[in-house]
């Protein structure tokens, strides 16, 4: 990749060190534009690859959080409550406590931890933290980008997702769900990244791909995870690094490129056993943490 492609990549990516958070904003706040045009003038060079970057660097941020502040700001951000975690026999319960949700040092965190935490009277081995943006952040169509550093341990479920804001086409999975990451704990150097769409379960059908980092794992440090979702495709990068292209799905409440053409919004969680990965052991560290970076969204 030539170097003015691969500067337009990051700008876009956000792919910088932390502590360089301002410069980057400011960067790509000011000069982002001026990059895509050169970026531009090279694009006849580059393949067809780069061409795809050049649609998504032609993009605008419309949302962002930097999580700058010292509290969770909620008019971007809903905080679940949930005595009985979320679903696949999970065994957190979910707290807005900031025990389980913060944001703190330039990050949100969200903190699994084995400390009996008990809501409307219901006590669970363990606590975490979900947030949702379903009603302050509604996209049809974009580049979402999340910079996060992932918790590693058996049991630990790391997940960055979007579900649909109205269920337009029927309860799950009839009007989607996109995983944009998900990571096992116990396998901390890969992630997954998958399509939940068809009928309402238990019909409902599933299609994806997963991404192993040659060296490390994600809980050595940030990463950005990204989709670019287009009208009858969605992409997956990491790093802003494509590794998966989707172009076939389908609903039985709609046509084509239903169940993804609706308004989606995104959801950040860390979860705790549970039939996809299985219960945490002696091993299991905790707390375990996501921290959180950045989110972003283009059209």
């Amino acid at each position: 990749m030539d170097v003015v492609a691969q500067t337009a990549n990051e700008v876009m990516s956000g792919f910088f060190h932390p502590q360089l958070r301002m410069m980057k904003k400011q960067f790509a706040n000011r000069f982002g534009f001026l990059v895509a045009i050169t970026y531009f003038s090279f694009a006849p060079v580059i393949g067809q690859e780069q061409s795809d970057l050049q649609k998504t660097t032609a993009m605008k941020l419309v949302w962002q959080d930097e999580f700058d502040g010292d509290s969770l700001d909620y008019c971007k951000w809903g905080v679940e409550v949930n005595a009985f975690g979320g679903g696949n026999s999970e065994l957190q319960i979910y707290t807005d406590r900031s025990e389980n949700v913060r944001v703190e040092d330039g990050n949100l965190v969200i903190e699994a931890r084995k400390d009996n935490a008990g809501i409307s009277g219901t006590v669970r081995e363990y606590s975490s933290g979900l947030v949702r943006t379903k009603h302050r952040g509604d996209w049809k169509y974009g580049r979402i980008d999340v910079r996060a550093k992932l918790p590693a341990g058996a049991g630990i479920w790391s997940a960055i997702w979007m579900l649909p804001t109205d269920d337009a086409y029927g309860g799950w999975a009839a009007s989607g769900e996109i995983d944009i990451m998900e990571m096992k704990g116990q396998e901390p150097d890969q992630v997954l990244g998958t399509l939940h769409y068809g009928d309402v379960w238990p019909r409902n059908a599933y299609s994806g791909d997963t991404y192993k980092l040659p060296n490390g794992s994600f809980a050595d440090e940030f990463h950005t995870f990204s989709v670019v979702w287009q009208v009858g495709k969605i992409e997956w990068l990491i790093d802003g690094k494509k590794y998966q292209t989707q172009t076939k799905w389908s609903s039985t409440g709609g046509e084509f490129p239903a169940p993804f053409d609706q308004e989606f919004h995104l959801l950040l969680n860390v979860a705790v056993g549970g039939n996809f990965l299985g219960a945490p052991n002696d091993t299991t560290p905790f707390p375990a943490k996501m921290l959180v970076d950045y989110v972003r969204v283009y059209q």
